[in-house]
């Protein structure tokens, strides 16, 4: 065999061997479980607006349930219960992380179902009650989920188990949002009463919870290899409040620690902003649901995968500070696609257009956005804590200050409202000058 003839030989079971870890079976689990943590959040965020908005609820009100989603951003605050704490029954039948999973799910269908069960109009505070529900137990069970992986799969496993469970959640972000929204046109054309048709949208989500649930009861319980010096003493409050004071410590005696903390809260904010209006938005220019779901979730999935793939060459291609420029410009262009949409009305090739360029320059910015957080985890010891507490810090622009976002809308209209949000990423724009200024993404971008 000539020397060409063994190198193509090694490149084919090279490329064999790196398609086959997508197939091991704890690989696949985490593959099932990355849809069931996708699942939820739309169904208290992006479709519920949908479903508040054709029920005539009024903008301002639709932008605050934004505050829903408060529990993504403090779940670090009761992350270590689940280290600490086992689930009666189930964890001592299933073990720690499985039982943790089971009930979580269990946990989390019962809350879609009552939240279809409720009224926007007659009952917005049971709504946003069951709204927080679906949320707390869905941020719960993204705590187990992130555990499980870690602690499931190998080394050489990591990659392709999180590259997995990354396309599976859009696949189950999809699903809640375009797949409800579309049942439920469905069901309003076969002449399904309409004050019935969300209901029968949120019991067929909640069956879809099935998927993870099933998942968890296939799985293997992750071995715990520690030693008994090596576990954790004393009870959960103290482990949680030793840890978290570590962790903060560590990284507020950095240089402008305060500053980062703030360009963190500040980088997406632009982004979500104009993000948490984009159904409402759609459907008060002309569009149906039906359009809406193919469209803003259909094509829109398309364009997120392409540009997460996108954000990771430019993220390994280019320095962080300039990668972050770059996702920084393309996420403030997106929001001005959406003042031309505005200008266009329902025109389905402008707003087909405006999705594709919204979702790719979005993931862009996402994959780039994570990169540099990751980045700031340095210290091996408090990773875990960091990460927790700096994705709960960029959650805020998501949540709490973007809920103002109807509020603003109803008052400028739409195309002032979406100059308005890419006028919003001017301060985390500054900030990232100054900080390069500073010299603060040099040890950053050795790493």
């Amino acid at each position: 065999m000539t020397d060409v003839s063994r190198t193509k030989k090694a490149e084919k079971e090279s490329w064999a061997s790196a398609f086959s870890v997508y197939l091991r079976p704890r690989v696949l689990i985490v593959m099932l479980l990355g849809f069931s943590s996708g699942l939820p959040l739309a169904l208290s965020g992006s479709t519920l607006a949908i479903w508040m908005a054709e029920r005539g609820v009024n903008l301002g009100t639709i932008g605050l349930f934004a505050l829903v989603g408060l529990p993504y951003t403090i779940k670090f605050l009761w992350a270590p219960l689940v280290d600490a704490l086992n689930v009666p029954f189930l964890s001592r039948r299933l073990g720690r992380r499985r039982g943790w999973l089971v009930f979580t799910q269990l946990v989390l269908a019962a809350a879609i179902l009552f939240l279809g069960t409720l009224d926007p109009v007659a009952a917005p505070f049971y709504v946003a009650f069951g709204a927080l529900l679906v949320a707390t137990a869905s941020a719960t069970q993204d705590i187990v989920i992130d555990a499980f992986r870690v602690e499931s799969l190998d080394t050489s496993e990591q990659a392709a188990g999180m590259a997995a469970f990354v396309a599976a959640y859009r696949v189950g972000l999809l699903v809640a949002g375009a797949g409800v929204i579309a049942f439920v046109a469905w069901l309003e054309f076969m002449g399904g009463a309409k004050e019935y048709v969300w209901f029968w949208g949120y019991v067929l989500a909640a069956g879809f919870v099935g998927i993870g649930l099933i998942a968890a009861l296939f799985a293997t319980e992750p071995m715990d290899d520690r030693k008994a010096s090596e576990r954790p003493r004393g009870d959960a409050i103290t482990r949680v409040l030793s840890t978290a004071f570590n962790a903060f410590r560590e990284f507020l005696m950095r240089d402008a620690a305060i500053l980062v903390l703030l360009f963190v809260v500040l980088f997406k904010f632009c982004d979500a902003f104009a993000g948490v209006l984009t159904g409402p938005f759609v459907l008060a220019i002309g569009f149906d649901k039906a359009a809406y779901a193919a469209i803003v979730k259909g094509v829109g999935l398309a364009a997120s995968l392409l540009g997460g793939l996108a954000g990771g060459l430019i993220a390994r291609a280019l320095p962080l500070s300039t990668s972050l420029w770059i996702a920084a410009f393309l996420q403030m262009a997106s929001n001005l696609v959406f003042v031309w949409q505005a200008w266009m009305g329902a025109n389905h090739a402008a707003l087909t257009a405006t999705i594709v360029v919204e979702n790719f320059t979005s993931a862009i910015g996402t994959v780039i956005f994570v990169a540099y957080l990751s980045a700031l985890c340095g210290v091996r010891a408090h990773t875990a804590t960091q990460f927790a507490l700096l994705t709960a810090l960029a959650a805020i622009g998501r949540t709490t200050l973007s809920s103002g976002g109807g509020f603003v809308a109803e008052a400028t209209g739409w195309m002032i409202f979406f100059a308005i949000t890419t006028l919003a990423a001017i301060p985390s724009l500054i900030l990232l000058a100054w900080l390069q200024a500073q010299g603060h993404f040099k040890s950053l971008e050795s790493k």
